[in-house]
């Protein structure tokens, strides 16, 4: 099998979706941030000086879903129909575990929005916290789990 974003002629291109059937299409992405205690109890007691540091991660992870094709090369802009992020709070580690579900009808797959929406929320949460910890680290983003389309449904089970 050819690789898919190149032409006969080796060069970039959006791959042609025309002719492929619509389907419901749905990914899951996660993605942690760890920081200092005294960032995660900031973060807790919403003391950070830029305000609700979750409630702004959450509205630019949703932004950065609906503006993916415009941040990464050749692909498709989407119809989204459902676009979700989350956080989970981990006191014992000082992390912020930041979930994204991506759904839509159409012709092709949502995981590159999800796994945007997980990174733009998490660099949010590190542009909020930085002045009380500079030091955080961003790691673990990947795709949980994906369904619909001809390549079926698959999920993460490690």
């Amino acid at each position: 099998m050819g690789l898919t974003h190149i032409d006969q002629h080796g060069r970039a291109s959006m791959v042609d979706v025309t002719g492929k059937q619509l389907s419901v299409r749905e990914a899951k992405a996660e993605g942690f941030i760890q920081m200092s205690e005294s960032a995660f109890r900031m973060l807790l007691e919403q003391k950070h000086k830029k305000g609700d540091v979750l409630a702004t991660a959450r509205i630019a992870g949703i932004q950065g879903a609906k503006k993916c094709a415009d941040l990464i090369p050749l692909c498709h802009p989407l119809a989204l129909t459902k676009v979700a992020v989350d956080f989970e709070l981990i006191p014992q580690s000082h992390q912020v575990r930041v979930y994204s579900l991506c759904k839509l009808q159409g012709q092709t797959g949502v995981e590159m929005e999800a796994l945007t929406a997980v990174s733009v929320a998490l660099l949010t949460l590190f542009d909020m916290c930085k002045a009380e910890d500079p030091m955080m680290e961003i790691y673990g983003v990947r795709v949980l789990a994906k369904s619909g389309g001809k390549s079926g449904d698959w999920e993460r089970t490690e």
